[in-house]
């Protein structure tokens, strides 16, 4: 047994608990990620192989795209993997992690018990089964991100399965009577064209479906498919029930492939298999209960939270019970939410385990929230809240819940590394930026130069809450601050159309929908100037490598100014920078 000890265990590697890791571990928290897969990003990977949704809701929602830690990953791999191979999109992801200071990454490892003392988490038992290692791994705080909030139920963690009653909390969406049901598991598939007619050979187990039992499902994309080839959660649930499940699945899965190519005219002649998944994707299970439950009114209502870390905005997508068994119903129903709404930091610790921070899909929600909550952007914003309250607690030597006295700074490192929370903005004294007079040699009407330092750091309804000018002026904008300040470090904020989709995806009309390469709205190479009674004291060239969040250290300057020089884009003729911070 190997013995380790880490300030912060995240458990889970999703994007949620990817990003938690991530943004914990670069606050100089000692951090460890532990996975039960070879590779990271679960729904996201290339073992399952969804799009990461999110509040912009396949950008029917204008800039509401998440970023952070999130918009970061995905932009390098929209500059790495134009063609978004996703084995490509999990060596992103594993370098990261691998690479990032302070972060140890534990693959193919399963935890099998967990260590407590009373209320409190103290280690967790784990089998690496690469190398059959066998590790207890100490921790200060811990993070659930298994998305079957394995973690806190081993814990003794109060959680919920299934749907409550509409009295319980007001929910017209939810049942009269509750009951155990959750939403259930999908395989995914790939087609490719061969430019050729291809064959199909049923294998005998497979199912078989006439148009008639499919006629609620869409199947006119043959490419890839579908979210509603989905069972369980009924008489079945998707834990204990999971293996059956997932041969369930690969049956019907080759037979609705069967009645695509040999049931009826589809357009599939020359389409093949190319990949079929073998690892489920899973949408419920457990949701572990914190202070706070999330309910359908707060998200239909946009209730403003004063714990506000985070936000979703993806409809209320509440799937039939028993999936693809239930041939009469559609699969599922779009309550649609109105806008974007906040969640609140307290539902993101256990209510009853006094070290144990919550991630992903089993944060504290109703059934009905939950349906909202649980997809990959969301998950990954939340993760990223919960990863820097983490890092916070340690800091402080503070249980989760003391951290509400200070959730007015949680919520300021969180809009500084480009997290969007509604109606929170940058109010951070330590920022030189929000005490300087911005001007600049041009700008586009809307856009003016002074809006940089207006704290809002994204388009917001009409707001454009940027500078905008065109580039082939190479326009320039001046801080000027108050007084001579030792520089140390520039943040930009710059755009990368969070309108636009950027996710990996195997679907064709989601990928058709984007162009390869980096945003072309993004600024590409500037210049930043520290100035200094008028004379530039350090000139830095930059390029911003696909990224939307820019951070420059010149070391300690001298300055009362910062100059920034625009020079190129990605293909925009308008240069756009939303923030600068200077510290």
């Amino acid at each position: 047994m190997i013995v380790c000890h880490y300030d912060f265990v995240v458990v889970g590697g999703g994007m949620s608990g990817v990003c938690a890791a991530i943004a914990a571990a670069r606050r100089g928290v000692k951090t460890a990620l532990v996975h039960n897969r070879p590779v990271l990003g679960g729904n996201a990977s290339s073992e399952i192989r969804m799009h990461i949704c999110g509040a912009d809701h396949h950008m029917s929602a204008p800039n509401a795209r998440e970023t952070g830690i999130l918009e970061e990953i995905l932009l390098e791999n929209k500059r790495r993997n134009p063609e978004m191979v996703y084995p490509i999109f999990d060596s992103v992801l594993w370098e990261k992690v691998h690479y990032q200071k302070n972060l140890t990454l534990y693959l193919n490892t399963h935890m099998t018990e967990v260590l407590c003392d009373g209320d409190r988490i103290e280690a967790i038992c784990a089998l690496q089964m690469t190398t059959e290692k066998s590790f207890c791994i100490y921790g200060n705080f811990f993070l659930d991100a298994t998305g079957d909030g394995v973690l806190g139920a081993k814990a003794g963690a109060e959680y919920r399965i299934g749907r409550e009653n509409s009295s319980q909390y007001g929910e017209s969406l939810a049942p009269e009577k509750a009951d155990p049901y959750t939403m259930g598991n999908s395989l995914m598939f790939k087609a490719r064209d061969m430019g050729h007619e291809v064959p199909f050979i049923k294998p005998f187990w497979a199912n078989t479906y006439t148009e008639e039992q499919l006629r609620l499902r869409d199947h006119s994309d043959v490419t890839s498919g579908y979210w509603w080839i989905e069972l369980g959660g009924g008489e079945r649930d998707v834990i204990s029930h999971g293996e059956e499940l997932r041969d369930e699945l690969l049956k019907a899965v080759f037979g609705v492939w069967d009645h695509i190519k040999n049931g009826g005219e589809h357009g599939a002649e020359k389409m093949e298999l190319e990949w079929v998944g073998f690892l489920p994707g899973k949408r419920e299970s457990r949701r572990l209960i914190g202070d706070y439950v999330l309910t359908e009114k707060d998200c239909l209502e946009g209730t403003r939270f004063e714990d506000a870390v985070a936000y979703g905005g993806w409809p209320m997508d509440i799937h039939t019970v028993e999936g693809f068994l239930n041939e009469s119903d559609v699969p599922t129903v779009w309550n649609q939410v109105n806008g974007i709404y906040s969640i609140p930091y307290r539902c993101l610790y256990s209510r009853n385990i006094r070290n144990l921070f919550l991630g992903g899909r089993a944060i504290s929600c109703s059934h009905v929230a939950f349906s909202s909550t649980r997809v990959m952007g969301t998950c990954a914003v939340v993760g990223q809240a919960a990863g820097t309250a983490a890092s916070m607690a340690v800091t402080r030597n503070m249980e989760p819940r003391k951290l509400l006295d200070y959730v007015g700074e949680l919520q300021q490192e969180l809009l500084k590394d480009d997290c969007y929370i509604p109606f929170v903005v940058n109010k951070d004294p330590a920022d030189y930026a929000r005490r300087a007079v911005v001007t600049a040699d041009s700008h586009i009407p809307g856009c003016d130069p002074k809006k940089v330092i207006n704290g809002v750091a994204r388009t917001v309804e009409e707001e454009s809450n940027c500078w905008r000018a065109l580039i082939e002026s190479h326009p320039s904008i001046l801080l000027s601050l108050p007084e001579k300040m030792p520089i140390r470090e520039i943040r930009l904020t710059l755009d990368s159309n969070l309108s636009k989709e950027i996710t990996p995806s195997i679907n064709q009309s989601v990928l058709s929908r984007q162009k390869s390469g980096p945003p072309q709205e993004l600024l590409k190479e500037y210049e930043v100037n520290i100035l200094l009674n008028g004379k530039v004291v350090k000139h830095m060239t930059a390029q911003s490598y696909g990224q939307r969040l820019q951070c420059l250290f010149p070391g300690r300057t001298d300055g009362d100014a910062v100059q920034i020089n625009a020079i190129s884009t990605y293909g925009s003729r308008e240069t756009t920078i939303f923030e600068v911070r200077i510290y």
